[in-house]
């Protein structure tokens, strides 16, 4: 990773490199610029220091730039000075700049002054004074340039994992409230049961012998439906899924524990992302949940129709307990940030002939 000491590319890429390094180097020092001989073992020492700097720049770019400035400097004190050795230390420059930390590529640029400075002080050659500055401006440029594209891609990098980490609390949330509409309407719904169970016992065993039945039932389907909603965790979509094509037994389940409800769904609502479809079931197994619960209802409606790239979704019931004013709860804001994911709207309100649900998702 950059920045870090990572390597972008495979070892042996940047070992061939150094090798080849190498070898150019001791064919320019004994072949084409031949050196004394008493500065032959010092030449090869220094060329074999610069080429294992060159091949280690990506893994320990810091260490490999110390090494071939060093190397560069026990050069212009040891031996004659070859064209080709700087050319190692400039890789050494661009890759501390570019693979090192932020704290080890600003070192790395007073190592390169003082590598500069030194280098050429000691050659035994004499040199332009404006020679150093030229080098000097050519290697900051160079360290400028990988420092810079080093910074972005820690930017971008920051980026990428702020949106990894949106996405992970968007998703939480998502399942939070799937599992909130998922229990939420299933406890209240083997309460209903359980209580309604309780008064029928002494007065109509066989009747509340159905509501205890109807209460297994609720909770087995509870297990099956929590079942489903945690398999999003994994890889797979969960199987089953509600949709909105379940509605007519969602619809049972409330009548069943003692508010009659009624469906209706359009035919032209059809092939809906599944996304959209679950959303849909579970705005509407909210609304009666709640229907169920606060509103004192005694009967209820749903209706689901397509309209012009929307689907349109209204839950009605006869409640009157609160016309007088009400707060929403968690049910209702819920519906409205699921409504919100698809680009549409949530209202409700109470009124003389009861509480109405309208949401509009885009389809």
């Amino acid at each position: 990773m950059p920045g870090s000491g990572t390597a972008e590319a495979p070892p042996t890429l940047d070992a061939t490199l150094g090798g080849c390094f190498l070898v150019a180097l001791l064919a320019e020092r004994f072949m084409l610029d031949p050196v004394p001989a008493g500065d032959a073992v010092a030449a090869v020492a220094v060329g074999v220091l610069l080429a294992v700097a060159v091949a280690l720049r990506r893994r320990l770019p810091f260490p490999a730039f110390v090494l071939s400035a060093t190397a560069l400097c026990l050069e212009a004190l040891l031996t004659p000075v070859s064209w080709l050795s700087p050319y190692a230390n400039l890789l050494g420059v661009w890759s501390v700049a570019r693979h090192a930390s932020r704290r080890q590529a600003w070192w790395g640029l007073a190592g390169t002054v003082v590598c500069v400075g030194v280098y050429f002080t000691f050659r035994d050659d004499a040199v332009r004074p404006t020679q150093p500055l030229g080098v000097l401006v050519v290697w900051l440029a160079l360290w400028t340039a990988g420092y810079a594209m080093a910074r972005r891609q820690e930017e971008q990098r920051a980026v990428r994992r702020l949106d990894r980490e949106r996405a992970v609390a968007v998703e939480r949330a998502r399942i939070a409230r799937e599992l909130h509409d998922l229990i939420g309407h299933t406890v209240n719904l083997m309460l209903v049961q359980a209580g309604a169970g309780r008064r029928l016992l002494d007065r109509d065993p066989g009747r509340a012998r159905d509501l205890l039945l109807d209460l297994e039932n609720s909770g087995r389907d509870a297990l099956t439906e929590l079942d489903r909603v945690l398999g999003v965790l994994g890889d797979a979509e969960p199987v089953g899924a509600d949709r909105l094509d379940m509605l007519p037994d969602l619809a049972r389940r409330i009548t069943e524990a003692g508010l009659p409800t009624t469906s209706e769904v359009d035919p032209a609502v059809t092939d809906l992302p599944h996304s959209l479809d679950l959303t849909a079931y579970r705005i509407v197994q909210e609304a009666l949940t709640n229907a169920l619960r606060h509103a004192g209802a005694t009967r209820a409606w749903v209706t689901v129709r397509a309209d012009d790239g929307w689907l349109d979704i209204t839950v009605r019931d006869d409640g009157q307990r609160a016309v007088g004013g009400y707060r929403p709860g968690r049910g209702l804001l819920g519906i409205g940030e699921r409504a919100a994911m698809f680009g549409g709207t949530a209202t409700h309100g109470a009124g003389p002939d009861g509480f109405r649900l309208h949401c509009r998702l885009r389809s």
